[in-house]
């Protein structure tokens, strides 16, 4: 019998995307091996807009976050992740704060869809990042400024951004406005790209991207559920359809 595992998700209030996602990606794993079965179970705070103004940052305050990983740990899932990507322009430090404060209050592992992206970054050796974003120019350029810090090189020709607020707007950015994004930022000579909003409807092109442009593509909804499963000890190299992140454990 399969062992089971369940997931819990932090979820954007307006994202509409990454539920959809996740449980499609978890679904091909379930039926591609037998040894797991793996659920995702999400809990939602207040996020509508993404902006650096006063109120769009307060979006982001500790309190409302880990009341959702409280009902989360309700159900007893075996690990929690932050399915969003706010510590791009927040600074990575908030999320490793984060993730200390849920361990704290809920006694549960916790990671991020960033710190899942570092990681791999990490383990791909990526120093020139391509970086596909819904988001307005300034929350952009302080992405750019965090992943810098970082040794992670960002130039001109590597990102673009599409000038988004409204978090339910950003679902609606097509496939093929995106791949074309994605086309883009490789022509910038990059290691890696990443499409960086949990909002995005990108995860399920991926591995057409990858074949497509020879470079390894990292979605933020993917990097989560990868670093979660690691956590987990759960192997996911076979997993098929959803990205080269799976080749690396």
């Amino acid at each position: 019998m399969p062992k089971r595992i369940r997931v819990g998700i932090l979820t954007p209030s307006s994202n509409t995307a990454l539920e959809p996602l996740t449980c499609a990606l978890l679904a091909s794993f379930n039926t591609q091996q037998s040894t797991y079965h793996i659920t995702a179970h999400f809990s939602r705070f207040p996020v509508t807009t993404i902006s650096l103004t006063p109120s769009g940052l307060a979006q982001f305050e500790l309190a409302p976050i880990l009341h959702a990983a409280e009902l989360l740990a309700h159900a007893e899932v075996d690990i929690i992740g932050w399915s969003g990507t706010s510590a791009g322009w927040l600074g990575f430090d908030k999320d490793v704060t984060l993730c200390e404060e849920i361990e704290k209050v809920t006694g549960i592992k916790a990671t991020t869809s960033v710190l899942a992206l570092n990681k791999a970054l990490e383990l791909w050796g990526v120093k020139k990042l391509g970086l596909v974003t819904p988001y307005q120019a300034d929350v952009q350029a302080k992405i750019v400024e965090n992943y810098t810090g970082i040794g992670v090189l960002i130039g001109e020709s590597m990102e673009r951004h599409l000038g988004a607020v409204k978090n339910t707007d950003i679902a609606e950015i097509g496939e093929e406005a995106l791949g074309g994004l994605v086309g883009e930022v490789v022509g910038g000579g990059v290691d890696a790209v990443t499409t960086f909003c949990t909002n995005l409807v990108a995860a399920q092109r991926v591995e057409f991207w990858e074949k497509k442009h020879g470079v390894p593509l990292f979605d933020t909804v993917t990097t989560v559920i990868w670093d979660m499963l690691r956590e987990c000890g759960v192997h996911a190299k076979e997993l098929e359809g959803w990205g080269m992140i799976f080749q690396k454990g």
